[in-house]
């Protein structure tokens, strides 16, 4: 490789500790890491600490956990101590991956070769928070990673490398999100070197294609049977592991997490009426189509086949599933 540089790395969960990793693995001088601050999580609520944090403490990297970067802002004691770290830190370039706080001028200029973000699809494709999640849900065939440098919107500026990825039939949040780090992390170690040494020109974002990336609202999770089958099925691979889509069923809720499409037309059924085409087996009339029911999970049980399902939860055909107030 060239020279090793000396990186700072902004980052929180698993997708950008995979990046983490594979910079400090290349040889390059992490000098600094900032990551959210820990949070509650887990049955008992217990303060957890990031996949970054964890990920640098693991290698003895330095780690700041500012709640703020605005030097006005509410945070401001915490901005202006992440100002100086960074500026003592002495920065060749800054590298963010899915950090989940906006960088205001001072830290995208805060590196010699400023700040390159690696964002998980093909811009002006999906700027926003949910890439991944919103890619399977509008059934786009393929979505990829996209380094970029990084200016003061969401996701606007320059493109510097792509890599193109298939999203599968059969692929959930979970299992692109682990292949899109894997391509994340390879695609910088493959530009730093050549961006900091001038070879790797920066092309500005296509003004035609943009698409935003909602962060997903747990309010989404409720199935709305009025909605076609396809979508329904994309939206429980979507929503797999957060927050899985789910439905009631005797008063209690029931995640779906796995789904097939299983006919063009509903006949006279109802949208959400159930259908028990044979044994262990389970369809729901939807506003267009029928939706076989593969994967499924009690709350507070775990993830079952649905005809396993099926043998512990009686279902007469012709159920009406509750239908949500329209969003």
């Amino acid at each position: 490789m060239t020279e090793p540089l000396r990186v700072g790395f902004a980052g929180t969960p698993e997708f950008a500790g995979a990046a983490l990793a594979a910079i400090a693995d290349a040889g390059h001088t992490v000098a600094l890491v900032l990551t959210q601050p820990d949070r509650p999580a887990g049955r008992g609520m217990k303060l957890q600490a990031s996949a970054v944090k964890v990920q640098a403490q693991a290698r003895g990297l330095p780690v700041l956990q500012p709640r703020g970067l605005r030097l006005d802002g509410r945070y401001a004691e915490d901005a202006a101590a992440a100002q100086a770290a960074l500026a003592q830190a002495r920065l060749d370039v800054l590298v963010v991956a899915a950090y989940g706080l906006i960088l205001p001028q001072w830290a995208l200029t805060c590196a010699t070769h400023g700040a390159l973000n690696i964002h998980a699809s093909l811009l002006p494709r999906w700027r926003g928070a949910a890439p991944i999640q919103r890619a399977i849900e509008a059934g786009d065939a393929e979505t990829g990673i996209t380094l970029m440098q990084m200016d003061a919107g969401l996701d606007t500026g320059p493109m510097l490398l792509a890599r193109r990825l298939p999203i599968g039939a059969d692929d959930n949040a979970a299992t692109l999100h682990d292949r899109l780090a894997a391509l994340g992390a390879q695609l910088v170690v493959e530009g730093l070197p050549l961006w900091v040494s001038g070879r790797l020109p920066a092309k500005p974002q296509p003004a035609e294609g943009i698409t935003y990336a909602a962060k997903i609202d747990k309010a989404e999770a409720a199935i709305d049977w009025r909605g076609p089958a396809a979508l329904i099925e994309r939206r429980a691979r979507a929503f797999d592991p957060f927050p899985g889509a789910s439905f009631e069923l005797d008063g209690q809720t029931v995640k779906l997490w796995r789904a097939a499409v299983a006919g063009a037309s509903a006949g006279a059924c109802a949208p959400g009426q159930c259908i028990l085409p044979a044994p262990g087996r389970l369809q729901v009339a939807c506003g267009e189509g029928l939706l076989e029911l593969l994967d499924v999970q009690r709350m507070g049980g775990r993830r079952l086949a649905v005809a396993d399902f099926l043998r512990g939860q009686a279902v007469a055909p012709g159920t009406q599933l509750a239908l949500p107030a329209p969003r």
